[in-house]
């Protein structure tokens, strides 16, 4: 025979109505936030795994944050690039006018216009650093301001150095793209402008000069001569040029597949954490139930005590 006791029920459904309300609990914390729990111990069988794909996922956020960064430091380049590039050929173009109509009264004014504008791309920035200054991004990587600078001081003095209006260091930048890709992003504004600057130089201390009005024969020989430096000056800029935009290309390659493999490392970590919503909140209603029916029999066993009949 088995003995009932009012002190053994009471353990009973208390024990039954403890383990509802955990039950409660915790399919009610999966509804809320849509996991399986909230911390490793919850994904005990898989938490090495959890861990090493979190990881991933990080140094993949790293990689996302850092290619945004260089692709809008990529378009920056690639902006003063064909303004270098532009003002080049421009400068081509004044000379080609002048031996066309024979006469340089235009050809300086153009040259010192396109001149400082070359400067101004040479001393672009992105985010308040100089694009083309190698590791010494605060200095100016380009000092000479205009043509009158290139003049040569008379012998015996030294001829201008050109080299001299360069501060950029040798340093170019490389970048990380993804685990596989690494790149080299810098351009240094002297392997950019050393070649105008030296031509600039020449056309400013030139034998034949100065150039005001209608041209020399000599002095359109000499021009002549010179059409040939600044093709070579476009041509290499224009290199230079599509070699930024080869490397945003691949950029673009890049982040497309750190992007999927984000894409591919989030599905596999919502494989293990991501709760059954359906499952869950099915759960849910039968914990909630089940706490409803403990509560009921508990008040049901205290309103069947002896003592609530014995007399006082």
């Amino acid at each position: 025979m088995n003995r009932v006791s009012t002190s053994g029920n009471y353990s009973t459904v208390l024990a039954n109505l403890n383990r509802a309300q955990q039950s409660q609990m915790h399919f009610g914390n999966q509804v809320a936030t849509q996991r399986k729990g909230s911390d490793l111990k919850a994904f005990s069988t898989t938490a090495d795994t959890l861990t090493a794909m979190n990881t991933v996922k990080a140094r993949l956020k790293t990689y996302q944050d850092q290619n945004r960064v260089i692709s809008d430091r990529l378009s920056s380049q690639d902006v003063a690039l064909n303004q270098i590039t532009d003002a080049a050929a421009s400068v081509r173009e004044a000379l080609a006018n002048a031996l066309a109509t024979g006469s340089s009264e235009t050809m300086m004014t153009n040259i010192k216009a396109q001149m400082a504008t070359a400067v101004e791309g040479m001393n672009a920035r992105y985010n308040g650093k100089y694009l083309f200054a190698g590791g010494q991004v605060d200095t100016k990587p380009v000092s000479v301001s205009s043509l009158d600078e290139l003049t040569d001081p008379a012998p015996p003095a030294p001829p201008v150095d050109v080299s001299s209006f360069f501060h950029n260091d040798d340093y170019k930048i490389q970048n990380k793209l993804d685990d596989s890709t690494t790149v080299e992003t810098g351009v240094l504004a002297s392997n950019v402008g050393t070649a105008m600057m030296t031509a600039l130089h020449a056309l400013q201390n030139s034998p034949v000069g100065p150039f005001e009005g209608k041209l020399t024969v000599d002095q359109q020989t000499w021009i002549q001569q010179q059409l040939d430096d600044w093709d070579t000056i476009r041509s290499d800029l224009t290199t230079m040029t599509a070699a930024n935009g080869l490397i945003q290309k691949r950029l673009d390659t890049s982040k497309d597949f750190v992007d999927a493999q984000d894409v591919t490392i989030a599905g596999m970590i919502g494989d293990i954490v991501d709760a059954d919503m359906g499952q869950a909140a099915t759960q849910l209603q039968m914990a909630q139930v089940a706490v409803q029916a403990a509560a009921h029999v508990f008040q049901t066993l205290q309103g069947s005590s002896l003592l609530s009949i014995l007399p006082a």
